[in-house]
């Protein structure tokens, strides 16, 4: 039960900052700036609510199973966790409740595309190592075979 709460929680997590990433970019490229002020609160309201809890939940059910287990994969998973974790909280989510807050208090300015740009590179990395933990924990549990070479 344990394995299939954190498999749920990773996956949402990670469909949920894909799904930030992407709205942000399409909103910039082609939205008005209402647009973008919705996505904006959109992300930090209900989004967070949404993302911090099965963040919370797979690092919670990951730890736990991680007491039982070792090997190459586990430790990947361990070693990527702190870098996934410090970028969220350091960047990620004060990232997007300042531009919430920026949006929402009118023209959008250099400091805002600042910190655009911070969280447009700061997300694509969290999902690309969510991506690979993802991928570990399949292979962990059977789901994903690891192809060898050469028999």
């Amino acid at each position: 039960m344990k394995t299939k709460i954190h498999l749920f929680a990773a996956f949402t997590a990670t469909l949920t900052i894909a799904t930030f990433l992407t709205a942000t970019i399409l909103v910039e490229l082609f939205g008005s700036h209402e647009a973008i002020l919705q996505v904006k609160h959109l992300i930090v309201v209900p989004g967070l609510f949404i993302l911090v809890p099965a963040l919370i939940a797979t690092g919670a059910t990951g730890f736990s199973l991680s007491q039982s287990r070792t090997g190459r994969l586990v430790e990947n998973k361990k070693q990527r966790m702190p870098f996934i974790a410090a970028n969220g909280i350091l960047i990620l989510l004060p990232s997007a409740i300042v531009l919430n807050l920026w949006a929402q208090a009118g023209p959008f300015n250099a400091n805002f595309y600042v910190v655009q740009t911070v969280e447009l590179m700061a997300g694509p990395l969290n999902l690309f190592l969510m991506g690979w933990s993802i991928r570990d924990g399949l292979r962990l549990t059977g789901r994903f075979k690891t192809n060898k070479v050469g028999g």
